[in-house]
C-alpha cells in the first residue's frame, strides 16, 4: 500500500486505515460505536467497543494486504486475546455490571491497491 505521495505506508498506518474502514462498515450496518482504541489498566486494549441492539461487542481489527498468506484472524493469538479480555473486563467494570450480553468479534480488512477494502466480520471469534 502506498500513500498519496507514493511512499509506502507503515504497518501502523495500514492498521489505522483498517480501523477506520471497520468503523465505517459497522456504522453502515447499524452498530453504535462506543469507543475506539480503548485502553484499560493492566495493558488491556480493545480496538472498537460497539453496541448492536442490546449486545455489547469487543472488536479486534486486523488489516492485511490482499493475497498475503496469513489470514488476519490468525494474528489474534492467545496472548492478544488476553489483552482484549483485560480491556473488556475493564469496560465491564466501568459499566458496573456483567449482566448484559457481550461477545468478542474480529473484523478482517483486506486491502487491494485500486480496489474498495473488503471487510469480513467474524462473530464470536474467541
Amino acid at each position: 500500500m502506498t500513500a498519496a505521495d507514493g511512499s509506502r505506508l507503515s504497518h501502523l498506518e495500514i492498521g489505522n486505515f483498517g480501523e477506520k474502514v471497520a468503523v465505517a462498515w459497522l456504522r453502515a450496518n447499524r452498530y453504535h460505536i462506543l469507543a475506539k482504541n480503548f485502553r484499560g489498566p493492566r495493558k488491556g486494549e480493545v480496538d472498537i467497543v460497539a453496541r448492536h441492539g442490546r449486545l455489547l461487542l469487543f472488536i479486534e481489527v486486523k488489516t492485511r494486504r490482499a493475497g498475503t498468506p496469513i489470514r488476519p484472524l490468525d494474528a489474534v493469538t492467545r496472548e492478544k486475546q488476553r489483552l482484549i479480555e483485560r480491556g473488556a473486563n475493564a469496560w465491564l467494570r466501568k459499566l458496573g455490571t456483567r449482566e448484559i450480553p457481550w461477545r468478542f468479534d474480529v473484523i478482517e480488512v483486506y486491502l487491494e491497491p485500486g480496489e474498495k477494502p473488503r471487510v469480513v466480520h467474524i462473530r464470536d471469534a474467541f
